[in-house]
């Protein structure tokens, strides 16, 4: 019988430290423990895709960066450029694909299904959008990125995952093209709901329950 996911709520960590902890587990999972998931806030950073150009959505310069307090990191992961900072929920599930029988669209197909139900559940009408990665609400007359999703699969097994923008500073995007999408915009759960937002820790109970849920489904 497979074993329980074990999940891990690490507070907040440098994005290099986190990613460092995802290779471990990583390594621990080929050789048969358990499957993990790290539930992170990060501190300010913006991390790049795999493909050289997503450099080119950078609109602040390094120098500016630095002065910001904004960390600058070239990830492994699918996906273009992205922000993560604090009021951020980042997600990473360390899962055997087979084990779920899922492909790797199948994943990221489920990864988006999973944030579609937390934000329901928050009273919050989210969509996926064939054209674009991720999930998407209506923020006034714009359609708006509110979780960002970039994966890794490594010998079969996950790396990496999706970020909910809950209480985020939405001013870290202005220092790129969001997912590289020109023209499109990023919101928050706090935008959307203003004072009814719930708590940081609720929100992200509700993640976790939907996380299992529908990766334990097979």
């Amino acid at each position: 019988m497979p074993k329980a996911i074990v999940v891990n709520d690490l507070g907040r960590m440098a994005y290099r430290d986190a990613w460092e902890l995802q290779e471990r587990a990583h390594e621990q999972v080929v050789t048969g423990g358990s499957e993990a998931i790290f539930i992170i806030e990060h501190t300010p950073v913006i991390t790049l895709g795999r493909r050289e150009e997503s450099i080119g959505n950078l609109i602040t310069s390094l120098e500016e960066l630095a002065r910001r307090g904004i960390d600058l990191v070239r990830s492994d992961r699918g996906g273009d450029i992205t922000y993560h900072g604090p009021g951020q929920i980042v997600a990473y599930p360390i899962i055997r694909l087979a084990q779920h029988r899922l492909s790797v669209s199948g994943y990221v197909h489920r990864l988006e299904a999973i944030m579609i139900a937390t934000l329901a559940e928050l009273g919050i009408e989210a969509r996926a959008d064939p054209q674009a990665i991720g999930v998407w609400v209506m923020d006034g007359e714009n359609l708006a990125k509110i979780c960002a999703i970039g994966v890794r699969i490594r010998r079969g097994i996950s790396l990496h995952g999706l970020s909910l923008n809950v209480s985020t500073d939405l001013s870290g995007f202005e220092n790129i093209v969001p997912c590289g999408l020109t023209g499109r915009t990023v919101t928050s759960v706090e935008r959307i709901l203003g004072k009814n937002v719930p708590k940081l820790p609720d929100i992200k109970q509700i993640l976790i329950s939907r996380l299992i849920e529908f990766l334990e489904v097979s």
